[in-house]
């Protein structure tokens, strides 16, 4: 019962790009901007994170739960697209999918692994809106766990 929005996170290592479903993101401070999620310890986004030092967050609208879903399973780089949807590298190299309403980029600041995730923290270093959207949130997919 405990209220949380659903997102598509993105890294970066390499060359390469990956999206993920993320659940688990607390704004922690104003000044300057911080964030923190919840990253699972044995997801593909995990080690990129941790190396590269970025990471991405795409805020959805609570109509796009079927963008949410395309990324449950391992993102799918094919014909220039992440899981068959569009993107833009962003100022840290991490995508930033067209459909999102908004977007952050970020820069590691402090990680501790917890149990199966690791706490990640990072500041806030780009961000952008494309639209005033009401964020997509667990409640709104019947799902029980989401990333």
């Amino acid at each position: 019962m405990v209220p949380y929005g659903l997102y598509i996170g993105g890294a970066t290592e390499g060359g390469r790009v990956h999206a993920f479903l993320l659940s688990w993101l607390t704004q922690c401070s104003f000044k300057p901007p911080l964030v923190a999620i919840g990253l699972r310890a044995d997801g593909t986004a995990h080690p990129m994170i941790l190396e590269t030092g970025v990471f991405s967050v795409n805020l959805l609208d609570q109509d796009q739960k079927p963008l949410a879903a395309d990324f449950l399973k391992t993102a799918v780089l094919q014909d220039g697209k992440l899981s068959g949807h569009g993107y833009a590298r962003g100022a840290t190299g991490c995508p930033i999918l067209e459909e999102a309403a908004a977007w952050l980029e970020c820069r590691v600041l402090h990680h501790a692994p917890l149990g199966d995730h690791t706490l990640v923290v990072g500041e806030v270093v780009e961000a952008g809106v494309r639209r005033k959207a009401e964020s997509l949130a667990h409640a709104h997919t019947g799902w029980h766990y989401a990333g």
